[in-house]
């Protein structure tokens, strides 16, 4: 097992000074005017960019729809204790060594040795997982949801923290996760659930789907270029969308290969069955652009099956950091309305950014991703403003995941212009689990349905999961400003009021 030793004592050294700095400093005007971005592999200086919509309404309307100066309001559903708790963690979160230090601990020969292993996984328990977690298991996270739901009034994403399948007997044992999760959401109190998460490639080995994703690509580039095994589904490229992953004409796929694809369809059948049968929709995670076809495409052909009257059961991904994400967004809807399909988007920033530069940059090509946070940012706005329109017109459905503030306002003023209404089940708001918590509770208190996307799973299975996303997602916990700025005031508050009250005052 690869280790890194040599960057570790100077985390070690570092650590004090920057956890002093953290709980010692006042917050500073300019930390105070960042908003907290929901691009989530931000390690570069873009991360410290505001935010300038393309379609932006008033200052005053925004405001007065999402009201984030009343703290007492927004924390009223959370216990000191646990407020404090949360703090705490999202200062030592928000400082790149902590990171640095969880990964080399997770990757090193420590890990190795069973009283240190037990040792460290204890410790990572009661910090980290307990506040980024929703339980070890189903019935953990079921209380968590019930806690969220009452009084907050908040929905819950059940995420069963997969990663991908290493076989495919790995996938029949994760299918039957998914399945179990789904058959739990009935047992919890009426809407508290609003998804449940499915991973394709834990269901389908990433080399199958990346096989898939090329024959697709050159489908899309050769009309003549037939693929038998296709089945019918919505389109997943457009013409500014990447091909460099597919330089020549791939190979067909093997009878084997048709037969596994086959059975990755039977899978997700199967899930969308017990969906279908729990009045449970279902959130498809996006991935890189080397796997995304595939995804889309069993997203997409699902989809045009399994939804009932209006009301989507499927949920697939869109990346609005991608250059193509609009023209997809738009393609994939017309085609949906033109064939009578109810769909529902999930709609993100993205999560692979680095990754993704690195490998067009590797081929020569250019990179698939937004030339700056400036873009990225007015195609989340385009998309989003798009999709609720759609909604507006009685089409589709949406989930807006974002972290950004001001993302968050714009879309609560243009749906309130638009007459979409705020308990409209077509429309959802959603962010991670103890993040972004003023956004949440905002909109929430604005009278926007409102989910937290909740990973789940025992501690060993899931700190894997947990620090990849924690490395993909540097920049979105480095820069939870407004949450940590908001937590100190309302904690301070608090305890003014603690003083006045035995003062007699």
């Amino acid at each position: 097992m690869a280790t890194r030793g040599v960057a570790c004592p100077k985390l070690l050294q570092n650590l004090p000074y920057f956890l002093l700095r953290r709980f010692s400093s006042a917050p500073s005007p300019i930390a105070a005017a960042v908003s907290p971005l929901n691009l989530v592999e931000r390690a570069d200086s873009e991360a410290n960019f505001s935010i300038n919509p393309t379609v932006t309404p008033t200052q005053s309307s925004r405001d007065s729809i999402v009201d984030f100066q009343d703290v007492k309001g927004l924390f009223s559903t959370v216990s000191t204790p646990r407020l404090l708790k949360s703090l705490i963690t999202l200062e030592m979160a928000a400082v790149d060594p902590m990171v640095d230090m969880g990964l080399w601990v997770m990757n090193s020969r420590l890990m190795e040795t069973p009283i240190l292993k037990q040792v460290i996984s204890e410790a990572i328990k009661h910090t980290f997982y307990d506040h980024f977690c929703a339980g070890k298991n189903l019935e953990e996270a079921g209380r968590t949801i019930t806690r969220l739901w009452d009084p907050a009034g908040l929905q819950g994403m059940l995420d069963y923290g997969l990663e991908n399948a290493a076989d495919y007997e790995s996938c029949d044992q994760n299918m039957m996760e998914f399945i179990r999760t789904v058959e739990y959401s009935s047992s919890l109190p009426p809407s508290s659930v609003s998804f449940v998460v499915v991973k394709i490639s834990a269901i389908c080995p990433p080399s199958l789907l990346r096989r898939v994703s090329d024959l697709l690509r050159w489908e899309y580039r050769d009309s003549a270029f037939h693929l038998p095994w296709k089945l019918n589904c919505f389109p997943i490229f457009s013409d500014s969308s990447p091909f460099y992953h597919t330089p020549k004409k791939p190979e067909p796929l093997s009878p084997e290969e048709e037969r596994n694809l086959l059975l990755t369809h039977e899978r997700l059948f199967k899930i969308c069955e017990k969906g279908m049968e729990a009045n449970v929709p279902l959130l498809i995670d996006a991935e890189d652009t080397a796997l995304q076809p595939a995804i889309d495409y069993l997203t997409y052909s699902s989809a045009a099956l399994y939804h009932r009257d209006d009301e989507p059961l499927l949920f697939g991904t869109i990346q609005a950091y991608l250059k193509d994400a609009k023209d997809r967004l738009v393609k994939a809807k017309k085609a949906a309305d033109k064939a009578g399909v109810p769909v529902g988007f999930k709609l993100v920033r993205g999560a692979y950014m680095s990754s993704e530069r690195g490998i067009a940059a590797s081929l020569g090509a250019e990179s698939p991703i937004q030339n700056n946070i400036q873009e990225t940012h007015a195609s989340y706005n385009s998309c989003a403003e798009f999709l609720l329109e759609e909604v507006a017109s009685g089409s589709g459905a949406v989930v807006l995941a974002t972290h950004n503030v001001e993302s968050g306002k714009f879309a609560a003023v243009k749906a309130t212009e638009l007459g979409i209404g705020k308990d409209n089940r077509k429309l959802q708001f959603a962010q991670l689990y103890a993040m972004a918590e003023t956004l949440s509770f905002g909109l929430k208190n604005a009278g926007f349905r409102v989910s937290k996307y909740l990973p789940f799973g025992p501690v060993e299975q899931i700190m894997p999961y947990l620090l990849r996303r924690a490395e993909e997602n540097r920049g979105l916990l480095s820069t939870s400003n407004m949450d940590r700025l908001l937590m100190r005031k309302e904690l301070n508050r608090r305890l003014k009021s603690f003083f006045t009250e035995e003062q007699g005052y």
